[in-house]
């Protein structure tokens, strides 16, 4: 069957599952099956394809027509220009949560020491890790899964020697050691809020790394009231937020006594990170 045939056959039926942007996850998924890219489609869409890329191709569409992310169904995603594994033990990297990686590089000299809090596939103290030179890191992650995710990710990219990834509850239970940044995507959303959520993050991603409480604000109440014993004074706290969190996390940080607290907006001009340095 020629390229472009089986690329149209796999888009109708995205479409009639209700799958948002399904001309380009129909493409994808076909580059991933046939290790081929867009100028396939556009030039050489009367390639044959095979009957194994076929059947595997068409698997991939049934798990999209369920709705499972398309990153869970090809085991990868880009985030800051490095490939991430992933699966559905961690979030999905999402592109407005390079704004909190960038801004953590802003503040980041070679040779610092740092803490990411809620790791799951590791993607930000990784990305960290990849444009800092001498850096080194504590991830921390409750889920065992995604503790798997995180090394793997962390032995693949060469970084295991600069890591160490703790399975705990936000912070560790060992001494406590002081680090020039904290950094955190922690679960955010508020409890009532997921079930209205697209199928692909309400029944897709892991519930544990959506859940913010009643308020959305669990996490942040917890990692600011514990932040200071684990950072040198003048050390940052940066964290991600949902965007209609800036306020309330602003203010929960400017009553714990940081300082120069300032809300960052990602690329769509919405409120994504709150980040803060300690007295």
């Amino acid at each position: 069957m020629k390229y472009v045939d089986v690329y149209n056959k796999a888009s109708n039926r995205l479409k009639e599952a209700g799958v948002p942007e399904y001309q380009l996850d129909a493409r994808l998924l076909l580059e991933s099956v046939c290790q081929t890219d867009y100028n396939t489609l556009l030039v050489h869409g009367d390639r044959t394809v095979t009957q194994e890329e076929e059947k595997k191709y068409n698997e991939f569409i049934d798990k999209r027509c369920l709705r499972i992310p398309l990153a869970y169904i090809v085991g990868h995603q880009e985030f800051m220009g490095i490939d991430f594994k992933v699966n559905e033990n961690v979030l999905v990297p999402n592109q407005d949560t390079e704004t909190l990686a960038e801004e953590a590089l802003r503040e980041l000299s070679d040779g610092m020491r740092f803490m990411d809090l809620c790791t799951g596939s590791g993607c930000i103290a990784l990305s960290i890790l990849n444009y800092t030179n001498d850096t080194s890191c504590v991830m921390t992650d409750i889920s065992d899964k995604a503790i798997e995710v995180a090394t793997s990710n962390s032995i693949s990219l060469g970084f295991a020697e600069r890591a160490r990834i703790i399975k705990t509850d936000l912070f560790p239970k060992d001494n406590i050691e002081k680090f020039d940044m904290i950094v955190s995507n922690p679960p955010y959303i508020r409890t009532d809020v997921i079930d209205t959520l697209p199928p692909e993050v309400k029944s897709g991603e892991p519930y544990i790394a959506l859940n913010g409480g009643d308020d959305g604000l669990i996490f942040y109440r917890r990692i600011i009231d514990n932040a200071g014993k684990w950072l040198y004074k003048s050390g940052w706290l940066l964290m991600e937020i949902g965007y209609d969190q800036g306020e309330a996390v602003s203010k929960l940080m400017n009553n714990a006594g940081y300082h120069d607290v300032e809300v960052i907006k990602d690329l769509g001009d919405n409120d994504r990170v709150v980040r803060g340095c300690l007295y």
